[in-house]
Formats: structure tokens, sequence, C-alpha cells
């Protein structure tokens, strides 16, 4: 009797050890979890108040050149400073010059890049009351939409989608309104064709005309009726020697006889996308923003997080 009870309490002894590492386990477990959660949410915040940073560093440089362009010259090119892409650096790089010590702070590594979103074409010109220029805002789109491959009937498509969706009093089935052109996957367009046409459009507060000193060569040539892409490729070429002064300095390298669309078409812009990608250890971040510039003001449209690498915006 007495070993059945020896028994019996071993067994019990051993069940309550193998309980009591399991909730051990359990609550280390836990307990590694929370701390590997709060280091995360602790990094993004970090991550976050660095980019406002770059954010802020950028709306100063377009002023800057917002000041450049009233003292000198009053256009936007590819050659400007805002222009030149930021390689990832230590962000101790930028702190050296503060006195700050590389080893003070932590391994953050910062990229960015700003591009001008008059550079494409604005899928809010669509929205037009007048025929006429709705129709010419149409063609433009069906001529950019065959240049970057798309299937025939898409700009079609995505006129009348915007159209419904921006309609002053929409229907209960009218489409959402999108913010950006990798959103058009919303207004029902196939994922191949969203990729295709993402690096040549884009969608605006307001309508804009399309930057001729920074636009690709399938912008110009469907913005400009009667011009190729060897054509626009001539003027992509000059402008990096010269860039256009006014719009109408581009029917220099074009074939004669063809007409600018002054009302569509600038050598300045108004709107810029900030893209900029912060490496925190392990834990990346990257956040795009709309900018838009009115005279020496640079106020901030919209802030978005994007996937964790550093790309031309698909805006």
């Amino acid at each position: 009797m007495k070993r059945a009870q020896r028994g019996a309490a071993l067994l019990t002894a051993m069940i309550i050890v193998t309980l009591v590492a399991a909730i051990a386990a359990a609550m280390a477990w836990h307990q590694e979890r929370a701390i590997a959660v709060e280091a995360a949410e602790r990094a993004r915040t970090q991550s976050r108040w660095m980019l406002l940073g770059a954010l802020d560093w950028a709306r100063l440089i377009l002023r800057e050149d917002a000041v450049s362009n009233l003292m000198r010259t009053n256009w936007d090119h590819l050659g400007e400073p805002w222009a030149v892409p930021l390689a990832e650096a230590r962000l101790s790089t930028f702190l050296a010059s503060q006195g700050s010590k590389a080893e003070d702070g932590p391994a953050a590594f910062l990229s960015g890049r700003i591009d001008d979103a008059q550079a494409r074409y604005n899928l809010r010109n669509l929205i037009q009351t007048g025929k006429d220029r709705a129709q010419l805002e149409l063609r433009t789109l069906r001529r950019l939409c065959e240049l970057a491959g798309a299937p025939s009937g898409t700009a079609d498509l995505i006129a009348s989608r915007i159209n419904a969706a921006y309609a002053t009093e929409p229907s209960a089935d009218a489409p959402v309104r999108i913010a950006s052109a990798a959103e058009l996957s919303w207004l029902g367009l196939p994922s191949e064709v969203v990729g295709a046409l993402q690096p040549f459009v884009t969608i605006l507060p307001a309508a804009t005309p399309v930057n001729l000193n920074t636009a690709p060569r399938e912008v110009i040539a469907a913005l400009i009726e009667g011009v190729d892409l060897a054509s626009a490729e001539r003027l992509v070429q000059a402008r990096r020697l010269a860039p256009l002064a006014a719009p109408q300095d581009a029917s220099k390298y074009l074939p004669s006889g063809i007409q600018i669309p002054a009302d569509r078409a600038s050598v300045n812009s108004q709107f810029f996308y900030v893209t900029g990608r912060l490496r925190l250890d392990e834990h990346v971040l990257v956040q795009r923003s709309l900018l838009q510039r009115k005279g020496l003001t640079v106020a901030t449209i919209d802030t978005a997080t994007l996937p964790g690498s550093l790309e031309s915006p698909s805006p």
C-alpha cells in the first residue's frame, strides 16, 4: 500500500513539474513575444519620426528651388538638385555635422528621392464639362494606353469609371474614387495592365498640365497629337542639354506643323512625390508623400506607407 502511495505521489509530482515547466515556457514565450512586438513598434515609431525629418528636408529643397525659379529661371527640369536621388547612407553621416557621434544612434540607413508628379498624365484631366475637351483628353489617354501596351478599350474604361466616381451626384453603384495609379485595379483593370500604366499616369487633387522638361517620351507622344516616340525621344535628349524655357520651345525638336497645347503642357510643376526609405536594424519603412508647391509654400497633401523597397513611386 505504501509503495502504491509513493508511486502515486511520484506521478503527481512529475505531472506538477511538467505543468509548471509548460506554464513557465508559455510565459517566457509570451514575454519574448511582447518584447519583440514592443521593439518593432518602437522601431516603427522611430522610423516615422526620422522619415518626417527627411520629408521636411525635401520640402526645404523644393522651397529653395522655388526661390531659384523666382530669381533666375521659372522652370523645373531633371538637372536640378531636387531631382538627384539620395543613395542609401547611414543616418549618422547626416548628424555628424551637428556634432553627433555615429555610435550614439541606432544603425539607421536613409535613402530617398523626389519625383515630379506632373511628369505623368494626370487622370483627373479626364473630368471635363466641355465635350470637346473631354474628347481631347480621352484621345490622349487612348494613345498613352496604346504606347504602354494596354489592351484596346482600356482608356475608355478608365475614363468612364473616373467620371462616374467623380460625378457631382454619383450613383449608388459608382466606382470608388482612387488616390493613386496603383489603385486602378479597383476600377476593374487587370494587375498587368495596371503595372504597364503606372510609370505614365497619376491622379492628383486637380487637373494639371504635363511638364515637358520631366515627362517620359511616352507621355509626350501621347500628349502632343502627331508626335511619335522617335520625335518625343529627340525632345527628351535635347532637353538634357538645354531645358525648355517655355512649352512652345519644344516645337524646335518636333516635326514641322506640330501644335503644342499651351494649356495642357508646361515647363514647371506644382506637385511632387517624395519617397523615403528608412532601414533601422532589420526593420524597413517606406513612405511616399504628395507635396504641393504654391509660390514659396510647400504643403504636404498626403502620406502613404509603401512596401519595403525604394522604387520610382507609382502615383
